[in-house]
């Protein structure tokens, strides 16, 4: 028997341990400052060199980590193999002594090949644990390992009753991440971040100055086994690109910049450089009979490395289930001091039928086509799965954006009916999620482009992105509607946002197309071409982006390239007459005599 009662402790706080009868002589309970230390990436270093790994580990103890924590006043008690935990008297002891360790630890390394190097995350608890045998037991002790597993290579995580009885220049190190769920814990415990050099490499959730702010993500592609699973594929990637994008402490990179990476895959930390992210998802699903096995890593793009491996399975019937737990294990290591309330609000309503939200992924890879047939069957595809799930609001939603585009791009044979249909489709994506950044930001876009109220499309809109910080097209929505306003300023920044969220998306010639028109309202006839022509050459059958390069180059002064803009345009919309477009063009007076000019000047007919 181990001689350890567990009684639960009043007030439903941490269980208290006791020892039981006849074992006092052989335990003692006292309050101490727990330290958890762990190796990054053991089992990787150990597969590529076992006994090298061992005696690198031994003679860091030997070395550094023996030393330094007996000066501190502290004592190891346990060595766990990839790591080690030690005791001290005092927090403030035990916080000196970690952040000792990390920097003499950082200066050891120094000169090895990074991937290779030792490097230690730390976590520091304050409580009581039992000592037996010269180990320590006890709840405390869990908690410390436990915060450990929240570190980044290189950092100290501390409880926040360590955090209040830290060294002042601990303290300075501190980083608040709030309160974090700890598994096993009813409450969350509220935590710290101590950093342990004065130039650390930039942190999870953190980018060098001038960058970024946010930590950047890219979810690549899941792969599958075989061509008839590529729809469950998908929609693991899409529903982790959802909820990830609705947190304003990620930068996510659109699903449609990604899809491009779904047959030709190569080295992932690469496509993540390419994108301009810190870390990539690469994920694969195994399926077999009604079972799913789903594997992912989460890689640091700049060097390769895994952040961390992982597996997850469960049946096909609890697949909306698996994609939130893969979505809130990665939140959580990516961005640990995102609030609970906010994982919650990430994980948005799951589709009543799995039918109904594959149709919408087949809908939305024959949208993002932009010809007629594929635009049809994708018409087609949205219609039924609001027949298969009348309370799910995307299908809504992307409705809604099939009409807006009907009328826009695809030549509407009655584009009242098309505008009055966009405008009931987007109102019943309210209705039935009010939170929906989609549905938020394509009733902001209807109001904007079809029903010309400028004040009620911003306020929509601002809802979007301040539910879909991530959302590439809220962004680009919004700067439409702040340029058929006349506002260029605002216009250009939500348009640079848009385009940098969608760097290589399927859409990406909208967003760069609306991003052209920004900068020309703006006066910024220059950045207009520029940003036009780039839309244009993405794909030369959208006519609108046509109509942005025709008016930027005439207001530029380049008149025979407008005039040649205009012939391509006319050639793909003879029917194209000023007098019939300007009625519908959402632009408000005087911007709207500007343009108009503007395309009279590059040569369009009245």
């Amino acid at each position: 028997m181990s001689g350890i009662v567990r009684v639960a402790a009043p007030g439903g706080s941490a269980p208290r341990i006791e020892a039981a009868p006849g074992d006092a002589a052989a335990m003692e309970r006292h309050i101490a400052a727990i330290l958890v230390a762990d190796v990054v990436g053991y089992t990787r270093l150990s597969e590529m060199a076992e006994e090298a790994t061992h005696r690198r580990l031994k003679a860091l103890r030997c070395g550094i980590i023996d030393p330094l924590v007996a000066r501190c006043g502290g004592r190891v008690v346990k060595n766990t193999g990839d790591g080690f935990i030690a005791t001290f008297p005092a927090a403030a002891a035990a916080t000196d002594c970690a952040l000792a360790l990390q920097r003499r630890l950082a200066e050891a390394a120094q000169g090895e090949p990074e991937a290779s190097r030792l490097t230690f995350r730390m976590g520091v608890n304050l409580a009581e644990v039992i000592v037996e045998d010269g180990d320590v037991f006890g709840d405390g002790v869990n908690v410390a390992a436990r915060l450990q597993a929240y570190a980044e290579a290189g950092d100290v995580i501390v409880s926040e009753a360590v955090f209040s009885r830290a060294s002042a220049e601990a303290r300075m190190r501190a980083t608040d991440l709030g309160s974090l769920p700890l598994r096993n814990h009813a409450r969350p415990v509220r935590v710290f971040a101590l950093r342990g050099g004065e130039a650390a490499r930039p942190r999870t959730g953190e980018c060098a100055p001038g960058a970024e702010a946010r930590a950047s993500i890219a979810v690549l592609p899941f792969r599958a086994g075989g061509a008839d699973r590529l729809s469950l594929a998908d929609g693991f990637t899409d529903w982790i690109v959802r909820a990830l994008s609705s947190l304003r402490d990620l930068f996510v990179i659109s699903r449609g910049s990604t899809q491009a990476y779904r047959r030709r895959r190569i080295d992932p930390a690469a496509i993540g450089r390419r994108l301009g992210v810190r870390y990539v998802m690469d994920g694969a699903i195994q399926h077999h009979g009604g079972a799913l096995r789903v594997c992912t890593e989460l890689i640091e793009c700049g060097t390769g490395a895994v952040v961390s491996a992982d597996h997850y399975e469960g049946l096909v019937d609890q697949v909306f289930a698996l994609q939130d737990a893969i979505a809130l294990k990665l939140i959580r290591t990516i961005a640990p001091h995102v609030r609970e309330r906010e994982l919650q609000r990430a994980l948005r309503k799951h589709p009543a039928s799995l039918t109904s939200y594959d149709l919408l992924l087949q809908a939305l890879d024959q949208l993002h086509k932009m010809d007629p047939d594929s635009f049809a069957r994708a018409g087609g595809l949205l219609q039924q799965a609001i027949a298969l799930d009348p309370s799910y609001a995307p299908p809504f939603a992307y409705a809604a954006w099939w009409h807006v585009l009907r009328v826009g791009e695809m030549g509407s044979p009655d584009p009242d009916g098309d505008g009055r249909a966009a405008a009931e489709r987007a109102r019943a994506a309210i209705e039935r999620d009010g939170n929906d950044p989609l549905a938020l930001a394509i009733h902001g876009h209807v109001q904007a482009f079809m029903l010309r109220d400028a004040r009620t499309a911003r306020r929509f809109l601002d809802r979007a992105i301040e539910a879909g910080p991530s959302v590439a097209i809220a962004w680009t929505m919004s700067s439409a509607a702040h340029g058929f306003s006349g506002d260029g300023r605002l216009a250009v920044a939500h348009g640079e946002a848009g385009q940098r969220l969608a760097p290589n998306d399927p859409y990406t010639f909208w967003h760069e197309g609306l991003l052209a028109q920004a900068h020309y309202v703006a006066g910024d006839y220059d950045e207009a071409v520029a940003w036009a022509s780039s839309a244009v050459a993405r794909n030369r059958a959208i006519r609108f982006t046509l109509r942005i390069l025709a008016a930027s180059l005439a207001a530029a002064g380049r008149l025979p390239e407008a005039r040649a803009a205009a012939g391509e345009l006319m050639r793909l919309q003879p029917g194209f007459r000023l007098d019939a477009y300007a009625p519908r063009c959402p632009f408000a007076a005087p911007l709207l005599a500007r343009w108009i000019g503007h395309l009279r000047a590059a040569g369009l007919p009245e």
